[in-house]
């Protein structure tokens, strides 16, 4: 015992060695300080205080099943049971999908113009992994990517967590939320790694037409910069628009596409995530593909009974079913749409697909408020409302609906809103000048 206290080594521990710590000092990695959801910092920070008089109507969570009225297809949910029942999806699943189901993937979105097979697929959590993973694949720190404004708000959450810098190009409201070429094409620089095209648009309910797509694609081919599609919203487009996937219109400019069944099955929780790989002219090659299959070893893949039973959701769905919910947006968004059109002080910009509507405010009419955020804080306040600020999405003074609540409940809000804004409209002084002569 004496020769073992009398150790060396053991005197450095009993003594105390300066290299050991004395102390504890566990701290938070600079990854996790750098990662900041700005809807979240921004909601957080207000202060929502119902009326207690009027029932809450939420018109800001972009969640489809939150009220109960659009439930999946029962398809849908038969492909689940018998994927559970088969007790052949209980296992781990290869990190990027099982093969079959990846199959299922590009035979669905596989068409002559990008052409898909099973090794152009991987399977995620969800969209948002998706995205992850493809700004991870793509980019490295110090680089920059170019993101929508206004524009969802986990592309900057996720790139300024990996130190990537975002930058923002303009969307244009006066043109349907078009993207502004000339302003996207002067952020790009020898450090730009990736372009973000969203479409249809969260937060704008925007579909781009074929021709402005050809637009965006000659800008990212003259400066050689490979996109990001996040088209989780694909299909999702009213009658009388037509939603035209990016990568069929791309001659050279390699893209990839991220998607799932979050938004036009109805099943966000479910968590099924895919990127397709459209690169024909093989500018990525084999780096980025091994790329992605080593980042998608990181976790294993999404969730096996919903990859159990992908292919018949994707085949066995009803086209009835994805009507009645277009149906159903496309006519809570014109009834949104016609009713704050002639409230003084707003200007809504009519969507044509995707879940979602934004509305300017006026804010030289509204002298009670400073912004955007105070004004959707006093509308919960005063009328029990809840619209999400645009701030969230790097673009104030708007406010975003979503069009997925029961008519009756759209409706409300909307009769909500043009008494909250009559209360605090205030016209300006040449205006009253006017209504004086």
């Amino acid at each position: 015992m004496d020769s073992y206290r009398n150790n060396g080594l053991n005197g450095n521990f009993m003594n105390g060695n300066s290299s050991l710590r004395q102390r504890w000092n566990v701290r938070p990695s600079e990854m996790s300080k750098k990662t900041l959801n700005p809807i979240r910092a921004i909601v957080d920070g207000m202060k929502l205080t119902p009326n207690p008089e009027k029932p809450m109507i939420a018109l800001s969570i972009g969640d489809p099943t939150v009220f109960g009225n659009m439930p999946t297809d029962d398809t849908v949910l038969q492909a689940v049971k018998e994927a559970i029942d088969s007790h052949k999806y209980n296992g781990y699943a290869p990190s990027v999908g099982y093969q079959k189901s990846r199959e299922a993937v590009a035979n669905f979105y596989s068409c002559p113009e990008a052409p898909l097979e099973d090794k152009d697929v991987i399977l995620t959590s969800g969209c948002s992994q998706a995205i992850e993973l493809a700004i991870s694949v793509l980019c490295n720190p110090g680089d920059n990517i170019l993101v929508p404004r206004p524009g969802f708000s986990l592309y900057k959450t996720l790139a300024v967590s990996m130190g990537i810098q975002v930058k923002h190009y303009n969307l244009l409201p006066e043109k349907s939320w078009e993207i502004d070429l000339q302003h996207l094409e002067s952020l790009i620089d020898d450090k730009t790694a990736c372009l973000i095209v969203n479409n249809p648009s969260n937060p704008c309910g925007s579909v781009f037409s074929r021709e402005h797509q050809h637009k965006i694609l000659s800008v990212a081919s003259r400066n050689c910069i490979p996109i990001l599609a996040d088209e989780i919203y694909g299909d999702m487009v009213f009658p009388g628009c037509d939603f035209q996937p990016l990568a069929p219109l791309s001659s050279d400019v390699p893209i990839l596409s991220c998607g799932g069944l979050a938004k036009r099955w109805l099943v966000p929780g479910w968590r099924m995530g895919w990127i397709l790989i459209h690169d024909r002219n093989d500018i990525f090659g084999t780096g980025i593909r091994e790329g992605l299959v080593k980042l998608s070893q990181r976790i294993l893949g999404p969730c096996t009974v919903v990859q159990g039973a992908l292919e018949s959701i994707l085949n066995d769905t009803p086209p009835e079913f994805y009507q009645g919910t277009i149906s159903f947006l496309k006519s809570n968004s014109e009834i949104c749409f016609s009713e704050l059109s002639t409230v003084p002080g707003l200007n809504p910009v009519m969507p044509s697909g995707a879940m979602y509507i934004m509305v300017r405010i006026e804010m030289e009419h509204f002298p009670d408020f400073q912004n955007d955020v105070e004004f959707t804080e006093r509308l919960v306040t005063e009328q029990s409302v809840f619209c999400l600020p645009a701030t969230a999405f790097e673009y104030p003074n708007f406010f975003r609906i979503v069009v997925t609540v029961p008519e009756e409940m759209m409706i409300e809000a909307c009769i909500r809103i043009r008494e909250f804004c009559a209360r605090h409209y205030r016209p300006r002084s040449q205006d009253s000048h006017e209504l004086d002569q």
